[in-house]
C-alpha cells in the first residue's frame, strides 16, 4: 500500500483557504502577498538579527538569503525576528541572569509565531549561545519541517586574540602583569567583526552538535560568518525546507536517541563546552527523547577528544574551517563505528550518506589528532556525584588540569564577590572557590562564571585553584572547574551547607565530588539553613525562577514525559 503523500500546505491551508479566511488574506495583501502566494507552502524565517552583539549583527542579511532560497524553490517566505542577548557583554554583571532565560524566550517566541501564523515549515538562524538550543527546542516542540542555520564563527583578532583573551587580560592586569595601555590594546583588537566567539566555546559547540543531530545542512556549523559559503548555506537551507515540507520529513523523524548519541560524541571529539550537556538535555526534553547525565558518562567512556581547540587548546574555529571543518572529523568517527550512520538528517539522507563525500584532513595539520593519538582517550566532560552533588555535577577535565584536586573551601554568595576576591589577590593556591546561589532558581538564570575563571587564569592560578558552582561556565572557561552542581543551594542542596575551610575533594577518575564533613554535621547545618533572598520578585526572572527545573535535567521550564519512539 502506497504511503499517503503529505500535504505541503497542511498548516497554512487552515489560515488562508475559503471564504471564512478572507480577512486573513486581506491582512497579508497589505504586506505584499499576491494571489499566487496564498497557494504556496508558507515558510517562516526566524532571524535573530540584532545590534546587541557581533554574533548576530550580520544575520539580517543571511535571513534574506534564506528567504530567496525558499522563494526560488516554490515556497512563500515570511521573515520574522526573535531576541538575542550577549553572554560576552553581560558576563560578570546582573544582566547575565537573563542569558539562559533567553533560551526559553527564543523557543517560546518561535513556537508562538510559527503556530499563530500557520507556517508549514521554517528556517531558524542563530548566532549566539542561547539562540541555537532555543531554535532547536522550538523545532522539536513544533515538529514542522525545519532547518537550522548557524550564523558562523568570527575571525581571530590581532595576535590571535578572542573574547577569552580579554577576560584573561583583566586578570593579568589586576596581577600587575599587564599595563593600562596594553589592556586597552587588547580591548580594541580582540573582536574584529561579525560572528560568534572564536574558540570551541558554546556557540561553535552547539552549532556542531546541531549538525551532528541532523538538523542543519552538512558543513553549516563550520563556516566563517562572512563569506559566500555562509550565504550559500542559507540559500540552500531555504530550498531544503521547501523540499522537507513536500516530503513530510519532520524534526522528530530526525531527533532519535541515536542522533543525540551522535551529537554527544562529536561534542566530546571537539573538546566542546559543558553547556552542551545542559542544552542537549533540554532539546531532548522538547523532542520527547530519554536522555540523562549518565548517557554522557556512558558515551564518554568510548569517545576520545581529538581537536586541539580553544579554550584549553591552541587553535580557533576559523582555523578548523580552513582545513575542512567538522565533516572530516565526523567521517573519522563514523569509520571507527563511533557514530550511528543510519540516522536521518534534513538532507533527506542518512548521516552516512551525507559523509560519503566528506574530504580527509590535509597531511601535516595539527588541529585534529588521529584516533590513534588522541588528546584524551575518554571524554573531557565528566559527570560527578557525591555528597556535594547527589543529583550530579559537570566538570570539564581535559587532562591539563590534572584529575584530582583537594583543597580548602572559600565560599562566596554570588559571582561578584568571588571575582572581587580573586582580582584582589585574596584567593590563593590550594583554595577551592565555591560560588553558590547561582543556579537555575537561585541566580536565577544560572550565570556563567567566565569572569572569575578568567581572573584565575590571568593571575596565574589556573593549576593551583579549583572552582565549583551551582551556576555554569562559559565555553571559554578552562581550569579545574565544576558546575551544574545539583541540587542547587536555593533549594537546599548540599553546596548551600559548605563553610569556609571545609575540605573539598574532586576526583575525576572516580567521578566524585565530596566535602569532608560527616553526614551528621551536614544534617545539623541543614536545621539552621535558610533560603537565599530571591534576586527578583516580579518580571521575567521571577517567572523563570518559579518554573525552572534542575540543571541535572537541562534547566527547562517544563518537564515533558519522554515519548516511546516507534522507530
Amino acid at each position: 500500500m502506497s504511503k499517503k503523500k503529505p500535504d505541503p500546505r497542511a498548516y497554512s491551508r487552515v489560515v488562508f483557504d475559503g471564504d471564512k479566511q478572507t480577512a486573513s488574506r486581506a491582512m497579508l495583501r497589505a504586506v505584499g502577498f499576491t494571489d499566487q502566494d496564498f497557494q504556496r507552502p508558507q515558510i517562516g524565517v526566524a532571524s535573530t538579527w540584532s545590534q546587541v552583539t557581533p554574533c548576530n549583527i550580520h544575520i539580517g542579511d543571511l535571513a534574506k538569503d534564506a528567504c530567496a532560497g525558499i522563494d526560488a524553490a516554490g515556497g512563500k517566505s515570511v521573515l520574522f525576528n526573535t531576541i538575542t542577548v550577549s553572554d560576552g557583554i553581560s558576563m560578570g554583571t546582573p544582566g547575565m541572569r537573563y542569558s539562559l532565560v533567553s533560551r526559553e524566550i527564543i523557543a517560546d517566541s518561535i513556537e508562538t509565531v510559527v503556530g499563530a501564523a500557520g507556517f508549514d515549515g521554517f528556517v531558524a538562524i542563530g548566532g549566539c549561545d542561547k539562540n541555537m538550543p532555543g531554535c532547536a527546542m522550538a523545532m522539536a516542540r513544533l515538529n514542522r519541517p525545519s532547518v537550522f542555520v548557524y550564523g558562523g564563527t568570527i575571525r581571530p583578532g590581532l595576535k590571535h586574540r578572542d573574547i577569552v583573551s580579554v577576560f584573561e587580560a583583566v586578570g593579568a592586569h589586576a596581577a600587575g602583569k599587564l599595563s593600562d595601555a596594553d589592556l586597552l590594546e587588547v580591548e580594541r583588537t580582540a573582536i574584529p567583526g561579525p560572528g560568534s566567539c572564536a574558540g570551541m566555546y558554546t556557540a561553535n559547540t552547539m552549532a556542531s552538535a546541531i549538525e551532528a543531530l541532523g538538523l542543519s545542512l552538512p558543513g553549516s556549523s563550520a563556516q566563517d560568518a562572512i563569506g559566500e559559503d555562509k550565504r550559500s548555506d542559507c540559500h540552500r537551507a531555504g530550498e531544503a525546507v521547501v523540499r522537507l515540507v513536500r516530503e513530510g520529513l519532520k524534526p522528530r523523524d530526525i531527533l532519535s536517541r541515536r542522533a543525540f548519541e551522535n551529537a554527544i560524541t562529536v561534542v566530546i571529539a571537539l573538546g566542546g563546552s559543558t553547556n552542551a550537556v545542559l542544552h542537549l538535555l533540554a532539546i531532548a526534553q522538547a523532542a520527547g527523547v530519554r536522555l540523562s547525565l549518565d548517557d554522557f558518562t556512558r558515551i564518554g567512556r568510548r569517545s576520545p577528544v581529538l581537536a586541539d581547540l580553544r579554550p584549553s587548546g591552541r587553535y580557533m574555529m576559523s582555523e578548523l574551517v580552513a582545513i575542512g571543518g567538522i565533516r572530516p572529523l565526523m567521517k573519522m568517527l563514523l569509520d571507527a563505528d563511533l557514530l550511528h550512520g543510519d540516522c536521518m538528517t534534513v538532507t533527506g539522507r542518512t548521516l552516512k550518506a551525507n559523509l560519503e563525500s566528506a574530504p580527509m584532513y590535509m597531511s601535516g595539520q595539527e588541529i585534529v589528532r588521529p584516533l590513534s593519538n588522541p588528546l584524551k582517550k575518554t571524554s573531557h566532560l565528566v559527570v560527578l556525584y557525591g555528597n556535594l552533588a547527589p543529583e550530579g555535577a559537570v566538570a570539564k577535565i581535559t587532562g591539563k588540569e590534572g584529575e584530582l584536586f583537594e583543597g580548602r573551601a572559600r565560599v562566596f554568595e554570588g559571582e561578584e564577590r568571588a571575582t572581587q576576591a580573586i582580582l584582589a589577590g585574596k584567593v590563593r593556591a590550594g583554595d577551592v572557590v565555591v560560588i553558590r546561589n547561582e543556579g537555575p532558581k537561585g541566580g536565577p538564570g544560572m550565570r556563567e562564571m567566565l569572569s572569575p575563571t578568567g581572573a584565575i587564569m590571568g593571575r596565574g592560578l589556573g593549576d593551583q585553584v579549583a572552582l565549583i558552582t551551582d551556576g555554569r561556565f562559559s565555553g571559554g572557561s578552562h581550569g579545574f572547574v565544576v558546575g551544574h552542581i545539583s541540587p542547587e543551594a536555593a533549594v537546599g542542596g548540599p553546596i548551600g551547607l559548605i563553610k569556609n575551610g571545609d575540605r573539598i575533594r574532586i576526583d575525576a577518575v572516580k567521578r566524585r565530588i565530596d566535602v569532608g564533613v560527616p553526614a551528621t554535621e551536614l544534617r545539623r547545618r541543614r536545621t539552621s539553613w535558610k533560603p537565599h533572598k530571591p534576586y527578583a520578585i516580579s518580571g521575567a526572572l521571577a517567572k523563570y525562577a518559579r518554573l525552572v527545573g534542575s540543571a541535572s535535567q537541562g534547566a527547562v521550564t517544563e518537564a515533558i514525559q519522554a515519548r516511546r519512539r516507534h522507530s
